[in-house]
């Protein structure tokens, strides 16, 4: 097998949560040019439909479904809807998240739940109902769980104690899923952006965009296609022997 055959995503079937805007987006559109079979859910049907038209433009025909994944009881219909339309799943895409902006003295009970819920515990019942439903039978499935940076260090000018306890429980779930499902063919691995423009850091961005070019070794934000590499290289053969690691994608920022 060439190396450029290591990449190609054809044939394979790919979900990927808060898959509507932003780095979920960003994500769904590198598989897809990449071969594979595309699924995005999110909250918002418009959102969704605004998607599924850039896709389109892209080339890529993506399956759309309104899902909120912080409601267990949401998960099993995803699924099903996912499977029932192309017969399976390979590469589960664990996108969807929030946060919250509070000093952690005054961080709100249910804004900390809130984020908790989806960004940790819907990392682990996305997880388990495409293992459950796909993965475990196939003997092989490829799990991508996008956490962040805040897993890996503390940002000194943010107050936002529930996204960095969430993320980095979602880092170490990474770990304990690769060691768990390793057997049944399952690689898990992590993703960890660094600041990239979006609907969700719009607001931390416009006060601290300066300061945190500053002191990324390669002087600049994430852009419209820097996670579509890492993305499709963890989604792919290329990185079959690759299972229970994160690759952060910061400008070097997490290292400064």
């Amino acid at each position: 097998m060439g190396v450029r055959d290591l990449f190609e995503l054809k044939g394979r079937v790919a979900l990927i949560t808060g898959g509507s805007r932003g780095l979920g987006l960003q994500i769904a559109q590198g598989l897809g040019e990449m071969g594979a079979s595309i699924a995005i859910s999110a909250r918002k049907a418009a959102e969704l439909e605004q998607a599924k038209l850039h896709l389109a433009s892209q080339g890529i025909d993506a399956l759309t479904v309104v899902n909120d994944l912080s409601k267990p009881e949401q998960v099993p219909m995803l699924v099903e809807t996912v499977v029932k339309h192309f017969g399976s799943i390979n590469i589960l895409v664990n996108n969807a998240g929030t946060s919250w902006g509070a000093a952690a003295e005054r961080h709100p009970l249910d804004a900390w739940n809130k984020v908790m819920a989806l960004n940790a515990t819907g990392v682990l019942i996305a997880s388990q109902e495409v293992a459950n439903r796909c993965f475990i039978p196939q003997r092989a499935g490829n799990i991508i769980v996008v956490a962040s940076v805040a897993a890996l260090r503390i940002g000194e000018n943010m107050k936002a104690a529930a996204y960095y306890a969430s993320k980095a429980a979602a880092m170490h779930l990474t770990r304990a899923l690769a060691v768990e499902w390793g057997p049944y063919g399952i690689r898990v691995n992590a993703i960890c952006p660094g600041f990239f423009p979006s609907k969700m850091s719009r607001a931390v961005l416009e006060t601290i965009t300066p300061a945190v070019i500053e002191r990324t070794p390669l002087g600049r934000l994430g852009g419209d296609t820097d996670l579509m590499g890492a993305a499709v290289y963890l989604a792919s053969d290329a990185s079959r022997h690759v299972t229970g690691q994160y690759i952060a994608v910061d400008g070097g920022a997490s290292i400064t």
